[in-house]
């Protein structure tokens, strides 16, 4: 009886590993702008180094097999191709990224006409991922960082196109890499972008193609976006948000603001208040934005200085306290409470609170709460 049992349930397990899904292989064809770099080639990071970030490991494992300084003929010529052919199998998916080195017209061993010699070779790349009852989903060129004069200049053109317009003939999928990355570049700004590319003056590299970590991950973001977009049910199977980059329309946006975003600097709005609410001792407030309009919300710092005290009071609101330093006792519908840094309290409408500093070191909270509409 009792092998019989355990014939059963081992049966059972093993039904169970059978009917999970298989982990599915992402490979990367592609060039510099995806490939992976060692350490000593830091901070130089491809896009395809951080793809496996955004990735469940128990459902995707990616294969980067992206080489630097090929294009979508090299990569062939030289037998990476072939490696990915090997390996590729039904059910992966293939990111195929070039373009950069295509446009290499001084090179004729890597160069490929815009409109008939790149999408012929990119082809192939389409072709043998059918063939191997994978997905192939083509993407555009990465921009690159190039202004003139604060607008950013779109240095891919035809390639970037050609790549559209095969996507479209084939009816396969499309990452457009280059217009969310112009986006991306266009809404953050020239001077702040160079933080995303190579710009090293501690090595002396100044380059506009090439990633640092930074980039990379935001970059690995984009194409993780743009593919669920085209799979709603990967979705299930990222880890991370996708929330990066712009629309297209950013800089419109910021443009037709009503109000304007702010930054200030608290050295500038300190004041010295006693403890509000009928509280105890001295008290140093930073009513950040108070005089911002159209805002929905009030967001302060207080320190409460040795002795001082928010007093106690009833809430028609929801607010909330968090403790960057000190220490405090926190009164919340007649309980006290130790708190000190870390300590976060959420008062609900309905509830009565007060806080009194104790020890040596002044208590500092911030404290956010909805405006009184």
């Amino acid at each position: 009886m009792l092998n019989r049992m355990l014939f059963l349930t081992f049966s059972m397990a093993a039904c169970s590993v059978s009917a999970a899904e298989p982990v599915r292989q992402v490979f990367i064809a592609g060039d510099s702008t995806a490939s992976q770099y060692g350490p000593e080639r830091a901070p130089r990071e491809g896009w395809g180094q951080q793809l496996q970030t955004y990735l469940d490991d128990d459902a995707f494992v990616v294969r980067n097999h992206a080489q630097s300084g090929r294009s979508s003929r090299s990569f062939i010529d030289q037998g990476w191709f072939d490696g990915i052919a090997k390996e590729l199998n039904k059910g992966d998916v293939l990111l195929i990224q070039f373009g950069h080195n295509d446009e290499k017209i001084e090179d004729p061993t890597r160069y490929n006409e815009p409109t008939q010699a790149f999408p012929q070779w990119l082809t192939r790349y389409i072709t043998l991922a059918r063939e191997k009852g994978a997905t192939p989903i083509l993407i555009t060129p990465l921009a690159r960082r190039k202004f003139d004069h604060g607008q950013l200049l779109d240095t891919h053109g035809l390639y970037s196109q050609s790549v559209r317009d095969l996507a479209k003939r084939e009816q396969v999928g499309l990452i457009d890499l280059n217009a969310d990355s112009m986006n991306w570049l266009r809404a953050l700004g020239d001077v702040p972008s160079k933080d995303f590319f190579m710009h090293v003056p501690a090595q002396n590299q100044t380059d506009d193609t090439h990633l640092q970590r930074s980039g990379a991950l935001t970059v690995a973001c984009l194409v993780v976006a743009g593919w669920k977009a085209l799979d709603p049910a990967l979705k299930d199977h990222v880890i991370r948000d996708t929330d990066c980059g712009a629309r297209a329309t950013a800089l419109t946006d910021r443009a037709t603001q009503a109000h304007p975003s702010l930054v200030i600097h608290e050295r500038d709005i300190a004041t010295k208040q006693p403890g509000p609410h009928g509280g105890s001792g001295e008290t140093t407030a930073y009513p950040f934005f108070k005089d911002a309009p159209a805002t929905s919300f009030e967001f302060r710092k207080r320190v409460l200085h040795p002795g001082a005290s928010i007093g106690f009071h009833q809430h028609d609101k929801d607010e909330v306290y968090y403790v960057i330093s000190g220490t405090g006792i926190y009164t919340l519908d007649g309980k006290n409470h130790e708190v000190g840094p870390g300590s976060a309290m959420l008062t609900r409408p309905g509830s009565t609170h007060s806080i009194r500093q104790t020890g040596a070191e002044d208590l500092v909270l911030l404290i956010n709460y909805r405006k009184q509409q």
